[in-house]
């Protein structure tokens, strides 16, 4: 049997226990599964809107009603994180504690600041559609895997910083005086080694560089080899180990879960017939010994803030 202040995020099966601050019957209508569909449908509308008012050539009729939809999305964005905000009952200042609700915050409570600034508006208006992500199940595992990539990916990209600079220098003094365009100076060789990180137009820069120096074929066939493929592939790497990091945690986070609920269901199985023998006390008691180990470890049980 599950806690009467247990909710779960139905969109990815995630469960939290409720703080008795939050008002608990509105925090379960904004976690119900109609409600996130709901919002959802609204942020498809809003893009699909935003969408049609790109087009140059519009009916005046087609392009009010854009902006009608627009409009009205916005309304219902601001009566959800008023509503939000409302849920946390005493401690409003809680609601800041997610990173998801300081964003919505922030795209909603920015229109009326930039009134009259189009362009920014409209990056705003952008960036309100990007909350969508908030109801992809797997969005959380992709957001874990890069945090926890950031740290070996600065390393790497000190060698790689390090690496396009000697091949700068040495494009810049081998064609440069040939090529003045594509390697003329540090900035203009930084420039062709980005493009050549893709591989874009690799036969001309080559061509151009083997009629001005002999020395282009292993410039060029080293730059493929240690940075193209060799260390390009390493960030990958390192990108699909977090990743898999990432998903082991939530696996745990999961499996944690199941564990409290089957703890709870074995309570109410033994206070079924209105009282526990010594046997069950002492299985409940192992039981909850084992719980407790596990979530010591993962840590993954936590309180909806």
């Amino acid at each position: 049997m599950s806690s009467n202040r247990e909710i779960t995020f139905r969109l990815t099966g995630e469960t939290f226990q409720l703080p008795k601050y939050r008002i608990l019957w509105m925090t379960r209508i904004l976690y119900s599964s109609a409600f996130e569909v709901f919002i959802a449908f609204v942020i498809f509308t809003n893009a699909i809107a935003l969408a049609v008012l790109t087009f140059s050539e519009l009916s005046p009729s087609v392009s009010q009603s854009a902006h009608f939809i627009d409009q009205v999305a916005f309304g219902i964005y601001v009566v959800e994180l008023v509503f939000r905000i409302v849920s946390y009952g005493t401690k409003p200042w809680m609601f800041f504690r997610s990173g998801w609700n300081v964003f919505d915050f922030l795209v909603i409570a920015l229109v009326p600041v930039l009134e009259g600034q189009t362009a920014l508006l409209r990056l705003l208006r952008l960036m309100r559609l990007l909350r969508i992500l908030r109801f992809l199940p797997d969005v959380k595992i992709l957001v874990a895997s890069i945090v926890k990539s950031i740290p070996p990916l600065l390393s790497m990209t000190v060698v790689i910083s390090l690496l396009l600079f000697v091949y700068g220098m040495a494009g810049t003094y081998l064609f440069g005086a040939g090529a003045p365009t594509s390697w003329g100076d540090i900035g203009a060789s930084f420039k062709s080694l980005f493009i050549l990180l893709t591989l874009e137009n690799f036969p001309v820069y080559l061509e151009e560089a083997m009629a001005i120096s002999p020395f282009a074929i292993p410039f060029f066939v080293s730059y493929v080899f240690i940075i193209v493929f060799t260390v390009l592939n390493i960030l990958i790497g390192v990108v699909l180990h977090s990743m898999d990091q990432a998903r082991d945690e939530a696996n745990e986070s999961s499996n944690d879960s199941t564990e409290l609920r089957n703890y709870s269901n074995s309570i109410e199985a033994a206070l079924a017939d209105g009282k526990i023998s010594q046997e069950e006390a002492n299985r409940l008691l192992e039981q909850l010994e084992a719980v407790r180990s596990a979530l010591k470890e993962s840590g993954s049980f936590r309180e909806l803030p």
